[in-house]
């Protein structure tokens, strides 16, 4: 029984992309490890900004920054 965490920033991802995401990594499981699509779990934890951390700073932070 697969079980796959799917962690990404709770940025503004649509119902319809997470359900994409969901059958698209439930496609490759079936594909590549000859999995069943009944066995398979995806679970999508959405993130705060706050929370995600990069280069030792807030993804909120981050993103304050003007692009080099």
């Amino acid at each position: 029984m697969p079980y796959i965490n799917v962690r990404i920033l709770d940025d503004g991802v649509t119902a319809e992309q997470k359900a994409e995401v969901i059958a698209g990594i439930t496609d490759i499981m079936v594909r590549v490890l000859n999995k069943t699509p009944e066995s398979t779990h995806v679970v999508i934890d959405e993130v705060p900004l706050d929370n995600w951390g990069n280069r030792g700073k807030q993804v909120s932070e981050l993103r304050k920054q003007p692009k080099a």
